[in-house]
């Protein structure tokens, strides 16, 4: 990670408990509009806020779940997809994986995961890159918070997924409901209410699910 992207995390976000996972803690924005704007160039940009700076109801659904069921990833290798803030894999972290590999393709997230990790006295690999069109390399379970937000990216994810669980991976996703998730593919674990910035989302609390896909279901991309 440059020094330039830490010294911007460290600048515009502060270190806090993530409301449905404080046992971690992160840099999160105070003020997701304005550095939207910061980042973005202008308001009406199409792009979404920075990733990194806030705790998604996707990831800290998964991040819960990964906290309360520690076997799931204890003594196990770790991928954590699309990391943002890395709260999912610094949840994987904490519950005891051998090892966890966090990959963003924003240069300010590889900063804010590792920066993250730190505070949270856990490992994590923070790597830069995008990896959606080769697999899941030695990984015995893969993590992925909210990425089913656009059919574009729901597209490349879901066949990354599943070329992941047919080479024996367990996959587990959180998600608040976004447009783009097949859901047909997955079967549910559990289900929280999770709070989030209304702001970013135009509610207090979004309805969020861990699902774990089923690489055997009918129907399932090639």
């Amino acid at each position: 990670m440059s020094d330039l992207a830490t010294a911007f995390v460290r600048l515009h976000a502060r270190l806090a408990p993530v409301a449905f996972v404080p046992e971690v803690r992160l840099h999160q924005a105070d003020e997701p509009i304005g550095l939207w704007e910061l980042t973005e160039g202008e308001f009406r940009s199409a792009q979404p806020p920075p990733f990194w700076a806030f705790a998604w109801a996707g990831g800290q659904g998964l991040a819960r779940y990964v906290t309360d069921h520690p076997d799931l990833v204890a003594g196990r290798r770790v991928l954590d997809l699309a990391s943002g803030s890395g709260l999912v894999a610094i949840a994987a972290a904490r519950a005891g994986a051998a090892s966890v590999r966090a990959v963003e393709v924003d240069e300010r997230a590889v900063a804010a995961v590792a920066l993250n990790a730190e505070a949270n006295g856990v490992r994590v690999d923070a790597e830069f890159g995008d990896i959606l069109d080769g697999d899941a390399g030695d990984a015995e379970v893969v993590l992925a918070g909210d990425v089913f937000y656009s059919e574009a990216m729901a597209r490349r994810m879901l066949r990354f997924l599943l070329r992941a669980a047919r080479s024996g991976a367990r996959v587990l996703v959180g998600d608040p409901g976004r447009a783009f998730l097949p859901r047909e593919r997955f079967r549910e674990l559990a289900s929280y209410d999770v709070p989030v910035p209304e702001a970013l989302e135009s509610v207090r609390v979004k309805r969020t699910t861990v699902w774990e896909l089923d690489a055997a279901l009918p129907g399932a991309a090639r």
